[in-house]
């Protein structure tokens, strides 16, 4: 990891949020050069071009609601913990006390989502890290508790708006 601090009063750009911005090439290549002992002029030089270079990029945020009540909390965690646990409603409401509905209910007013939509998005979640670091998608499929690379890809598309192919296409080896 490099850590590079521009001069804001030199920076055209106004951005109000942290944003991801994509450092291949020769955006890349000036940030490590900025690393080296540069004198002001040639530290500006470059600053200038990387203000050029930079520009957002598209990401697609996946909120993953996270309820409160002790029950639907305690579902969460197991599922965050193993997502190919596929116990139905009606088992995970056994499991920490409440009936079935009564657990729909709490998940539903709690995360604005029903139970199979929120369970997919926690899937979806866990498998993205796995999914950005290589690991193929019939393998983090099965991770995460679908049957077939398909079946995760429908529900990632479902869930996020593009494939996990399509997600991850502005991401470029180091």
């Amino acid at each position: 990891m490099v850590a590079i601090y521009l001069d804001p009063a030199l920076c055209p750009i106004v951005w109000r949020e942290p944003t991801v911005v994509d450092t291949s090439g020769l955006l890349g290549h000036l940030l490590v050069h900025l690393v080296a002992e540069l004198d002001e002029a040639r530290r500006r030089r470059a600053q200038a071009v990387i203000f050029d270079l930079l520009h957002r990029l598209r990401v697609a945020r996946l909120d993953v609601p996270a309820p409160s009540d002790d029950r639907a909390r305690a579902v969460a965690e197991a599922l965050v913990a193993n997502p190919a646990d596929d116990r139905s409603l009606s088992d995970w409401g056994r499991h920490v006390g409440a009936s079935g509905r009564t657990l729909a209910r709490i998940i539903e007013r709690e995360t604005g989502l029903g139970f199979e939509q929120w369970r997919t998005r926690i899937r979806v979640a866990t498998a993205l890290p796995a999914l950005a670091s290589g690991t193929n998608v019939t393998h983090a499929a099965h991770e995460v508790g679908y049957a077939s690379a398909s079946a995760f890809v429908a529900a990632f598309k479902r869930t996020v708006g593009v494939s996990p192919g399509a997600y991850f296409s502005n991401v470029h080896a180091p």
